[in-house]
């Protein structure tokens, strides 16, 4: 079976209706914070006016978005300048296919090569164990449990912090 090649590019304005169509899937929203019924209005707003340090990695196959990565990291915190946050969104269609698996790689490359960042931390629902056991495969740890942490489909749910140490 022959491999797909994804091709991983910064987020642009233009980007709006491919978010969009990844956070509608029911298995995006399931497995991220996101609200069903994403509004196309604030994807553009969101991808037109980013946050200082901020990173949204796309992943491609030809001029088809398919999974999402955002990077965020503390400019304005001295104290936390060396950690980076994570949140990831894979297209319902392409889930399962190695998208995580190239978003991770480049958002790792771009933290410890470009960034400086020793520290990347994240946080996934217990139950997600697709994920939980990508992130494990790039090397985060579970450090806790937050119980309760979110309302998901008329029931709260708990998220495992996970983070991932870089050596100096």
């Amino acid at each position: 079976m022959k491999k797909t090649k994804f091709f991983i590019r910064r987020a642009e304005a233009s980007d709006a209706e491919a978010m969009q169509k990844i956070f509608s899937g029911p298995k995006a929203i399931w497995g991220t914070l996101q609200l069903p019924y994403p509004s196309l209005d604030r994807w553009r707003k969101r991808l037109a006016e980013p946050p200082e340090g901020s990173f949204s990695l796309l992943a491609c196959v030809d001029d088809d978005v398919v999974g999402q990565l955002g990077l965020y990291t503390f400019p304005q915190n001295p104290r936390r300048r060396h950690v980076g946050q994570l949140g990831m969104a894979v297209r319902d269609d392409w889930q399962g296919k190695g998208v995580g698996s190239a978003l991770m790689q480049a958002a790792i490359d771009l933290a410890d090569n470009w960034l400086n960042l020793t520290r990347l931390e994240l946080e996934v629902y217990t139950d997600n164990e697709p994920a939980v056991a990508l992130y494990k495969k790039f090397t985060f740890v579970i450090e806790g449990t937050l119980k309760n942490f979110a309302y998901r489909d008329g029931q709260f749910v708990d998220v495992y912090t996970m983070a991932r140490f870089r050596e100096k």
